[in-house]
Formats: C-alpha cells, sequence, structure tokens
C-alpha cells in the first residue's frame, strides 16, 4: 500500500457552493497510479466546508446557498461571536453544519463519485480568500 499527500491551494471563490472535483483530481496525478483505494479531502479553514452533491444543474448550488442563509442568518443579535462582520459567525456554524472533510473511494485511478456527484467548496464568507486542502490517498 502507498500513501500520497498533497497540500492544494484554491483560488478565493466569493461566497457560495463551488464544484472543485476538477481542480481536485488534477492536483493529485498520484491518483491515476491507484487501482483501489481511499482519498480523503480536508479543509484547513474554520469558515468553509466541504460537501459531496449534485454537479450538473447550477440552481442547485444557488438553492443550497439560499437554504443555508435561512437557517444561519447574519446579524443575529444573539451571537456573541461577530469581530469579523457580520458574515463571520455564520460562516462557523455552516461550517460545523456541513463538515471540513471528505472520504472518497478511488477505482481504476478515478474518484469513485456517483454520475451526478461532484465534490463542493462550500463559501461561507463574503471574501474568504484562498483555501487550503490537504489531500490524502491510500491504495494500491
Amino acid at each position: 500500500m502507498e500513501v500520497f499527500q498533497q497540500s492544494v491551494k484554491l483560488t478565493s471563490k466569493k461566497r457560495g457552493f463551488h464544484l472543485i472535483t476538477r481542480e481536485v483530481v488534477e492536483a493529485v496525478r498520484q491518483l491515476k497510479k491507484v487501482k483501489i483505494g481511499i482519498c480523503h479531502i480536508f479543509i484547513q479553514h474554520t469558515s468553509a466546508s466541504l460537501s459531496i452533491n449534485e454537479n450538473a444543474d447550477p440552481t442547485v448550488r444557488k438553492d443550497f446557498e439560499m437554504f443555508f442563509n435561512k437557517i444561519v442568518p447574519e446579524n443575529d443579535p444573539d451571537y456573541l461571536h461577530n469581530y469579523e462582520g457580520s458574515d463571520d459567525m455564520p460562516a462557523h456554524l455552516k461550517a460545523a453544519l456541513l463538515g471540513s472533510s471528505l472520504t472518497i473511494p478511488i477505482t481504476n485511478g478515478v474518484l469513485a463519485l456517483g454520475t451526478w456527484q461532484g465534490i463542493y467548496l462550500c463559501e461561507h464568507r463574503n471574501d474568504g480568500g484562498a483555501r487550503q486542502l490537504i489531500i490524502t490517498i491510500w491504495g494500491e
């Protein structure tokens, strides 16, 4: 069994849900060498998250943003943590709900995602800046 690990810096993206499957696959060239294995993706931030979901219809990503803004609103007077702006605490809560890592099987050198599945960067800040991923691959 071999293990590979790579750090990937994603360019700054506006607030919303962004497909990053291609960026992940292109960044980890060792993926093609793995017949069977696991890919683990971890985001090193507390105000952005990762998810797997619909990769074809862009309205799904807009609906995700609308839904999370409804359930975790900005400017809630009960928030104590508001030093970095009105989007800061909601971003932390959204990231906690969605999570900071993904685990995806690898089959014959490709991520074994379903037909309509893609990897999302969920950017919860208005200006979150570049985001850092650590991608680890275990496999044969």
